[in-house]
């Protein structure tokens, strides 16, 4: 591809963002919410069979725009998600207080979940359930968008076993935008076997959403100051907790179980304790690992979820921070302005920050041991996988000023011969990173090395192997801290690492998504299609 200068407008459309999606100050600051594109196939909810019997649970569940104090001074306008429960227990339901964060779902395997989402914003927006292995239907798939004013009817029973799960907007091109704005919450199951192992409960129980945001002398949020953050990834320079700054807890001496979401939209974390100490780590993604195990720090990349075990019995305090590391780089064209991405933020993407601190007060209930084993995983094979000498191969690169799997970007209804499954085989997947290894952009601007945490709708997997190819010194600061041994749905992959995956697509025929998590990316069409035939 030749070389040539790009203008502002005409690298909004190479990244895929239409006319009229971005309202830009006379500074080139970004502050209001964007006026979106139509989706490119409008599609009214599906009709499906009815599910016999009641639900255990019928919530009305509404986007909309409101106000909430998040720093001293004026209200900062989000979006949220706002619910009543129309049907089962009101308790199935908890509310963060004074936050922008919708409700915390609490429910159990083998419920039947019916939600009637109501989109009052100015833009089309839909939900997909993160981590859920649900109907096509219900995943959220962006042509599902409805309009504003419309409604959706989602109607699923919960099959995954006990773990942390999350449900945030997934419009084609504006799913960055408003998650940024509020839209997020989480999707907590259990199950008897996890209710056996006598966790830390109830109040003792504390799910910990970490988010970046960047505010105004107003206290507006502020999103996309400038062209490099749809390559990079936007990040800010507030660290929230539940919607918190400053994010401080107190606590029981007692022992928690905390539950970590990596809510940002391309921050990536290296969460430790201050004091060094190591992380007792009991779950990922999916749930339960088969028996805990230490890190002295722990990679948490956006969209991933952890679940730490913590006794504060003999302490009096401890802080959680992220340490610093090279969360990717980049020469030519904006030089030192990228660093690790996001070009307007202090805090760039690998900064040492603080999280959260916990003082520790009164005494709480009697501490048990964690159990040394604490779920039994049904371990995937490599030798019962239908391709075990052929993985499928997604190449992570750069061409032009996107990034892209395979060479290709994001199209509404389209699934290449590459991207066909059968439903109950089992494949090995392969995520290679060639980011700055020979797959850069083609037009002599730049290098990127950029981490991509790669999802995939509708199923849990387990990762077989990492194999690193290049850019040694930057995998050497985060590879300590992966946690690769329970289900995933999330995956890390560095710059020159190749990460393969076991995936059985055991549950639904249809077309569900895979694509980075980086919400920038995301949206700028590195997301693809894939489809699983009956």
């Amino acid at each position: 591809m030749a070389s040539k200068s790009l203008s502002r407008r005409d690298f909004l459309k190479l990244a895929g963002i239409g006319a009229g999606t971005v309202a830009l100050s006379a500074c080139g600051v970004i502050q209001s919410t964007p006026s979106a594109p139509q989706p490119a196939v409008a599609v009214s909810t599906p009709t499906l069979p009815p599910t016999p019997g009641s639900p255990s649970l019928n919530v009305d569940l509404t986007a909309a725009r409101t106000t909430v104090p998040i720093l001293p001074g004026a209200e900062t306008p989000v979006w949220r998600y706002q619910a009543t429960v129309r049907e089962g227990a009101t308790e199935a339901l908890q509310v963060l207080e004074k936050s922008y964060l919708g409700p915390i779902f609490r429910v159990k395997r083998g419920d039947r979940i019916q939600v009637k989402l109501k989109n009052e914003l100015p833009d089309p927006t839909i939900i997909h359930w993160h981590g859920l292995r649900i109907p096509e239907a219900m995943d959220g798939h962006p042509r599902y968008a409805i309009q504003p004013g419309e409604t959706f009817d989602y109607d699923f029973t919960v099959r995954n076993r006990a773990g942390t799960y999350w449900f945030h907007p997934h419009p084609h091109q504006l799913t960055g935008p408003q998650a940024y704005f509020g839209l997020a919450g989480l999707f907590i199951v259990s199950d008897d076997e996890e209710t056996a192992l006598g966790l830390p409960s109830g109040e003792y129980d504390l799910p910990l959403v970490i988010q970046d945001r960047l505010f105004d002398a107003t206290n507006r949020l502020v999103y996309m100051t400038n062209m490099m953050d749809q390559m990079t990834g936007f990040v800010g320079d507030t660290i929230l907790v539940n919607g918190q700054p400053n994010a401080r807890l107190d606590v029981k001496a007692s022992a928690y179980r905390l539950r970590l979401l990596n809510g940002s939209n391309s921050r990536i974390y290296k969460l430790a304790w201050e004091d060094g100490s190591p992380l007792t780590v009991i779950a990922t993604d999916g749930g339960l690992l088969e028996a805990p195990v230490t890190r002295e720090y722990l990679m948490l990349a956006p969209g991933e979820r952890a679940e730490l075990w913590v006794d504060f019995s003999a302490l009096k305090s401890r802080k959680l921070v992220s340490l610093g590391f090279d969360a990717g780089t980049s020469g030519g064209m904006g030089g030192g302005m990228m660093g690790g991405g996001g070009g307007g933020s202090l805090l760039p993407n690998g900064a040492p920050l603080e999280i959260i601190s916990f003082q520790v007060g009164e005494a709480g209930a009697t501490v048990s041991p964690l159990p040394k084993q604490l779920s039994r995983m049904e371990r995937h094979r490599l030798e019962d996988a239908v391709n075990k000498d052929n993985p499928r191969s997604f190449i992570l690169a750069m061409q032009g000023m996107v990034h892209t799997i395979n060479g290709r970007v994001f199209e509404m209804d389209s699934v290449a011969s590459d991207e066909i499954v059968r439903l109950g085989d089992l494949e090995v997947w392969e995520f290679f990173n060639n980011e700055g290894g020979g797959g850069g952009m083609g037009m002599g601007m730049m290098n990127m090395q950029m981490p991509h945490p790669m999802h995939m709708h509708g199923v849990q997997f387990q990762v077989l192997k990492r194999q690193l190819e290049s850019n040694r010194g930057q995998y050497d600061q985060v590879s300590a801290g992966f946690v690769d041994y329970g289900w995933k749905d999330t995956v890390l992959v560095m710059p020159g690492e190749r990460v393969r995956v076991l995936v059985r697509f055991e549950d639904f025929a249809g077309t569900y998504l895979y694509h980075c998590h980086n919400l920038e990316h995301e949206d700028a069409g590195m997301m693809r299609n894939y489809r699983v035939d009956g």
